[in-house]
């Protein structure tokens, strides 16, 4: 992907259709119920409306796409666990025992596992996805991670898979991802795009202690003083501080709503893709789904600056699409009380009209 064809493939996502959510809020109010009394199901439902320009949308098949990849800046100490997990835990996927396996096969969903950039080599897996972009990124504290063209290659692989699971009829699609050190850039990410001090988005990731929160700090510092983002060109901040995986969901966000595809956010990195996603094409705002608020202080001014209310708030901060996952049973329910709930007159009950 070059920079026309990103312009090129923002410029195709529409504006979601207000009117078939209004439609569709009228059907829901016509249900055997008091009026809004489902309360943010029914506004799951309106949304879904919105993004697919029906107020009849359907159930179907669900997919979780999972990117994983390493982050240079992990050398600097950042993280509980050394980089080789992230490779064991793409294996881990493979061999479907990790809890995003689990929770995928709960809610009926594919799981979709990318290697944009994993450092360690993998074996040929029929269950992993080999797009590497290069086998991690470089320490942002000491040059860019990503060049522009690295973070563009990203995001088109993202995007063209997006655009194939949509081909093969996927309805709903979740968005997790692996990475060693990937809290470390998201949090770099969030101050740059957000403005918000370091400190303040900045949590425990895989639970270092108070002198890895520190080497932590001094890491996202170092890089947002090396890099000065420009909050006109996101590119070239998500280039200086981000990740593969991070750079490569950014792609399957834009990819889902070029589709007319609701994308389910999962946690503080995932939703970190979706701001940049936004921030390339603000018309992609409406097509997000906020699976979750995770226990990382800085999902919480990610979400904000989105502007999403979670549906769940569950403790949790395991990442993976984890979350994403379990949310997709919400949004089915949504669309079954929408598809399936009789009204007033086809139950022979008496509408009070509130």
């Amino acid at each position: 992907m070059n920079p026309e064809q990103l312009a090129a493939l923002c410029a195709r996502i529409a504006p979601v259709d207000r009117a078939a959510a209004a439609r569709t809020q009228a059907l829901l109010d016509d249900k055997t119920k008091p009026r809004r009394s489902l309360g943010r199901l029914e506004d799951l439902a309106c949304q879904l409306a919105a993004i697919r320009g029906t107020d009849k949308p359907a159930t179907g098949p669900k997919a979780v796409v999972v990117m994983a990849a390493d982050h240079g800046v992990a050398e600097e100490g950042v993280s509980a666990y050394p980089q080789e997990v992230t490779a064991q835990m793409v294996l881990n996927f493979a061999r479907g025992g990790a809890a995003i396996n689990v929770l995928a096969r709960h809610v009926g969903a594919e799981v979709v596992v990318v290697d944009v950039g994993v450092r360690a080599e993998l074996p040929p897996l029929p269950q992993v996805r080999s797009c590497r972009v290069a086998p991690g990124t470089r320490n942002f504290t000491r040059e860019p991670a990503m060049t522009r063209a690295e973070a563009l290659q990203a995001i088109g692989i993202g995007a063209r898979i997006a655009a194939e699971l949509v081909a093969g009829g996927v309805v709903l699609i979740g968005v997790g991802e692996m990475g060693i050190g990937n809290t470390t850039s998201a949090s770099a990410l969030t101050s740059a795009f957000t403005g918000a001090p370091v400190e303040e988005v900045t949590g425990r990731g895989t639970g270092i202690d108070d002198a890895g929160w520190q080497r932590k700090l001094g890491a996202i510092r170092r890089g947002l003083a090396r890099h000065l983002p420009a909050p006109e060109d996101p590119l070239a901040t998500l280039a200086a501080l981000g990740g593969f995986e991070i750079a490569g969901l950014a792609g399957v966000v834009l990819g889902a709503a070029t589709e007319r595809t609701p994308v389910v956010v999962d946690g503080f990195i995932a939703s970190v893709a979706a701001l940049a996603a936004v921030r390339f094409c603000p018309r992609v705002a409406p097509y997000l789904i906020p699976s979750h608020r995770s226990v990382e202080v800085g999902h919480r001014i990610v979400l904000h600056e989105l502007g999403l209310r979670p549906l769940y708030d569950l403790d949790m901060r395991l990442g993976e699409g984890t979350c994403a996952a379990l949310a997709m049973n919400l949004v089915d329910a949504a669309v079954r009380v929408l598809a399936e709930m009789a009204t007033f007159s086809e139950a022979g009950v008496s509408d009070s009209g509130r």
